[in-house]
Formats: C-alpha cells, sequence, structure tokens
C-alpha cells in the first residue's frame, strides 16, 4: 500500500509537468517562430517478487513477477514542424519556409532563431527586436557575397554611394518600317554618362537610303555635333533580317563624345529576342539600354528568397549590399531553449552548419511573412484533459491506499 502511494505520487509528479509543458504551448500559441514542445514518461525500476525460472523435463518455466515503482520523466521533446506564415507586408519581417534557424550574435554568443522580426538600428546594423544582431556576410565593391567567409553583423550602409560609370555600350532594338520611302528618317535618343556621372545626349539617326538599306548617323549636344560612327551602313535581307555590318555592331571612337572613351553600339545578334530587323509596319526602333551612370545614393533594399540584400539606388541601380546566413543541425531537437524563441547550440544538437538559404537542406526565405507558432490548439487542448485526467486517477490512487492504511490501524479498537 505504501509502495502504491509512493508510485502515484510519481503520476502526479509527471502528470503536473505535462500541464507545465501543455500550458507554456497554450501560452505561446501566437508567439512568433514558437517551437512547441511534448513530454514522454516511462516507467521506473521494477521491484522483483519472484524471478523466472528455467523450464526442465519434471517441471516447466515460470516467468517473473514484478511489481513496478511508478513513473517518471523520460524527457521533454521538441517539434520543429514548419508554422503557418502569416503576411505582414513588412519588408523586414522575413520567413523561413523550409529547414534552417537565423543566426544571431547576442551578448558575445550565437545564438539560433526562427523569429524573423527585425529591424534596423542607428548605426544601420539588422537587428531583432531584443537587438541581437543579425548574422551574415557583407558584400565586397563590386556585390559579390562569399558565402564561405566567416558570418559577421550585417549591416545596410545608410546613405552609401556608388560611383559613376562611363557608358562603354549601348544597345538598340526594334524594327525599321520596310514600306518606308527612301529618304525617311527616325530618331532615337539615350543618355550617356562620363567617368564623372556628367550626363551628355547622344542621338542616333536612321536614314533610308536605297531598298533594304538604312544609314546611321550621330550628334551629340545641343547645338548638335556630328558624331562619327563606324560600320554605319545597315541592310537586311528579304526576310528583314540583319546582314550587316557582318559583327552586328556600330562603334564611335574614344573621344568623340567630350569625356568619353569608345562606345559599342549593339544592333543585336542573329536570331536574339531584341535586335533590330526590318519589317512592314510602323517603326518600333529603340535604345534599349546603356551600361552608364551617374553616381547613385542608397534609397531603399529588399531581401530575395536566397538572403541576399539587394540596394537600390538613386541612379536606378541596384547591387547586391550583403547576404542573410542561415544555420542548419544535425539534430535540431538537441537545440536548448534560452528564450524570445531563441536557441543555443549544445553536445547533442551537432555544430551549426551556416550557409546560404536554398542551399545544403536549408529553406528559402518570404520577405514580408512571419512564421507562427507551430502550436496545435486542438491538440493542446486534448493533451490537457489528458493531463487533467492522469493527475486525478493518481490522487485516486493515494485516496484508495489511504483508506486501506485506514481499514489496517482500524482492526484493533
Amino acid at each position: 500500500m505504501i509502495r502504491s502511494m509512493y508510485s502515484a505520487i510519481s503520476g502526479l509528479r509527471n502528470h503536473q509537468t505535462m500541464m507545465d509543458v501543455v500550458g507554456d504551448n497554450i501560452a505561446n500559441v501566437n508567439s512568433t517562430g514558437f517551437k512547441g514542445s511534448a513530454v514522454v514518461f516511462q516507467d521506473v525500476l521494477s521491484q522483483t517478487l519472484r524471478g523466472g525460472g528455467a523450464a526442465t523435463g519434471a517441471l516447466g518455466g515460470t516467468n517473473p513477477a514484478q511489481v513496478g515503482l511508478g513513473a517518471r520523466l523520460a524527457g521533454v521533446t521538441g517539434n520543429f514542424s514548419q508554422g503557418a506564415l502569416q503576411r505582414t507586408g513588412r519588408t523586414m519581417d522575413i520567413a523561413i519556409q523550409g529547414d534552417g534557424f537565423f543566426v544571431v550574435e547576442q551578448g558575445g554568443q550565437m545564438l539560433y532563431s526562427r523569429a524573423g522580426s527585425f529591424s534596423v538600428d542607428a548605426l544601420g546594423r539588422i537587428v531583432t527586436q531584443e537587438g541581437a544582431m543579425v548574422q551574415g556576410w557583407q558584400a565586397g565593391p563590386n556585390g559579390a557575397v562569399d558565402a564561405g567567409a566567416p558570418v559577421t553583423a550585417l549591416t545596410v550602409p545608410v546613405g552609401d554611394l556608388v560611383p559613376p560609370v562611363m557608358t562603354s555600350e549601348i544597345r538598340l532594338g526594334g524594327s525599321l518600317p520596310a514600306d518606308a520611302a527612301d529618304g525617311t528618317a527616325l530618331v532615337s535618343t539615350v543618355t550617356v554618362y562620363d567617368g564623372q556621372g556628367n550626363p551628355a545626349d547622344l542621338t542616333v539617326t536612321f536614314t533610308k537610303t536605297a531598298t533594304n538599306q538604312w544609314t546611321a548617323t550621330a550628334t551629340q549636344g545641343d547645338p548638335a555635333v556630328a558624331v562619327a560612327l563606324t560600320d554605319s551602313v545597315l541592310t537586311f535581307d528579304a526576310n528583314g533580317e540583319l546582314t550587316s555590318p557582318a559583327a552586328f555592331q556600330m562603334g564611335i571612337a574614344a573621344g568623340q563624345v567630350p569625356g568619353l572613351g569608345a562606345i559599342a553600339v549593339s544592333l543585336g545578334q542573329a536570331g536574339a529576342t531584341e535586335r533590330i530587323t526590318q519589317l512592314g509596319g510602323k517603326s518600333t526602333i529603340k535604345v534599349l539600354d546603356q551600361d552608364g551612370s551617374a553616381a547613385g545614393s542608397l534609397q531603399s533594399f529588399n531581401v530575395s528568397q536566397d538572403g541576399q540584400l539587394v540596394g537600390s539606388y538613386s541612379n536606378g541601380r541596384t547591387r547586391v549590399i550583403g547576404q542573410i546566413a542561415l544555420a542548419s543541425f544535425a539534430n535540431p531537437e538537441g537545440l536548448e531553449k534560452i528564450g524570445s524563441s531563441s536557441y543555443r547550440a549544445t553536445p547533442n544538437s551537432g555544430l551549426a552548419a551556416l550557409g546560404a538559404a536554398g542551399a545544403g537542406g536549408r529553406g528559402l526565405l518570404s520577405t514580408g511573412t512571419l512564421e507562427m507558432s507551430n502550436v496545435d490548439l486542438a491538440q493542446e487542448f486534448t493533451n490537457l484533459i489528458v493531463a487533467q485526467r492522469g493527475f486525478q486517477a493518481n490522487s485516486r490512487v493515494i485516496t484508495a491506499a489511504d483508506e486501506l492504511l485506514s481499514d489496517v490501524v482500524n482492526l484493533k479498537r
């Protein structure tokens, strides 16, 4: 009877722990990036009243007789399944679709989290709501990121300037009208930039000189100053495809436009989607692009699926300024919870394998969304009932054992 009381007490303690875990899960049903937990029970050492006996020729074998001594908590396991994604529309809210953890540094230690509600502090660093610094790789001057290098605190270079780029190539495309009369002139204008980012307007005029033949001329500035074009006679075949110049390119020598070097005027390769052709109908000739730009300052940035921070500059250019790092573990359930939906590595979790999103089994990033708690309320309320009934049943065992003891005490009156 005393033995049954102690067994029931162990059951009470275990179900109290189960209530604590369920209560914590329900309390964090709306916590960003929270991962629920579950308890696992197992029995403890059993007292052997009689051992098992081997069978002989005269007697059969006997089974052991044992009385269990209660239950104990085997462990509290974490559930790292994907939580639902909630749309927020905020640029710095980022969720992980798949496996992996954000890497943050706080108080000199590396922590790992699925909660992606970030912001930019006064020093331009990307931080969590608790002030932990998000880790990743800062891009070099050319926008290249070395994902194999050690991670550092990611910084958004507020007010960052990109130097001007001198124009070296202009790309033209569209169609010249095959039915245009000789002498028809069509004009396209493009802004080019010198090494200091100063703009200059360059005008290219296409004049029909014969059947299937156009001649290009160029001028610059106001008043217009002629600019020499090499390979400026464009010839088309019966299908409207460009046959000359053979390199599908015109050229402007260095110095023809003040402050600029040589400029290649690309007409598009044969078969390319964007190329110059001669077809019936209206003219669609246009400047597709030029590779120069003025100096620009960082205006905004966004985060791509692979975690790259892509900055948008005032000159219309974009450039990678950094990349968010993700960590994966051989055994995520071995991580230690430390609060704020963050975890710390332990010997049983394995070392953090750092890398870019979308690589090495790590998930992709979704901007403007947050991963919600993966707690299933229906399951938790069921567990709540199970814990409550388990507690009640063990308390009844104690009551029944007490009544038996009372009967023993009252045998002699």
